[in-house]
């Protein structure tokens, strides 16, 4: 039940519901100051969800940065690598592919072959209400294996958590069923690391962060990203919103 509302608040959170909800407003109210109120609160709400500064200094806030893998320890038992969306199988292809969120695996790909970590846990089931039987964990172990050619033992997988409190669920019984006392490194990504940390906090994992795909650099004063609007910061808001519910949602559920 808890997965199926968190996709209908994913629906409900995003700015363009809004932005329609008071267009439709707008187009239906007959008093005409109240019309053009309604029409210069949309605009000034589509503008702010779709301004790229103002979306990058609140990710500013909220990402956890990066570290250098020179930083880390020289080697952890185990790097986990959280599933969001980064791989499906197109059958009519006969091909993967590949989506959002890649730097997660990526990155694990780089510090085990740098034998940073000696064995990539991956946690992710389908994450969809429709495709069900599309396991991403599954997927990506396949891969791995077949064309990155990391030895299959080496790769552990949780293919039935739906979310990241399930994802920390599940991946903590394989770790403390495999292993004693180990170092484990949660790899994630930089928006999606917050809440992570706390899942896991509250199964008893001690883990070290190693965030990735960040999407904030250096801040930057063009005149275009100060004020021309995007699209793209429009779905940057809508995850990042779900990442500020979910942590509530979390907590209120006693999950974190």
């Amino acid at each position: 039940m808890f997965f199926i509302i968190s996709k209908v608040l994913d629906f409900l959170l995003n700015p363009i519901f809004w932005v329609l909800v008071l267009l439709g407003f707008a187009l239906f109210v007959k008093n005409a100051k109240r019309k053009r109120k309604f029409l210069i609160i949309t605009i000034a709400v589509l503008y702010f969800f779709s301004n790229q500064f103002i979306i990058a200094e609140f990710y500013r806030l909220w990402e956890v940065k990066p570290v250098n893998a020179k930083n880390l320890d020289a080697s952890y038992d185990v790097g986990v690598v959280l599933g969001g969306g980064m791989i499906t199988y197109d059958a009519y292809y006969e091909r993967y592919t590949f989506r959002t969120n890649t730097d997660r695996f990526l990155q694990a790909v780089y510090l085990y072959k740098e034998k940073r970590i000696k064995k990539i846990l991956i946690a992710g089931g389908s994450g969809s209400l429709v495709y069900r039987s599309m396991l991403e964990a599954v997927l990506l172990k396949d891969f791995l294996v077949k064309t990155i050619e990391i030895p299959e033992q080496d790769i552990l997988i949780d293919s039935v958590s739906d979310n990241t409190h399930q994802n920390a669920v599940e991946s903590a019984k394989i770790i403390k069923s495999n292993f004693q006392n180990p170092k484990v490194l949660l790899i994630t990504s930089a928006f999606h690391m917050r809440r992570s940390e706390m899942c896991f906090k509250k199964q008893g994992i001690k883990i070290t962060a190693y965030a990735t795909d960040l999407n904030t650099g250096p801040r930057r004063f063009q005149f275009n990203h100060l004020f021309m609007p995007s699209m793209q910061s429009i779905i940057y808001w809508n995850k990042l919103l779900h990442e500020w519910v979910g942590v509530v949602m979390y907590k209120i559920m006693g999950y974190i």
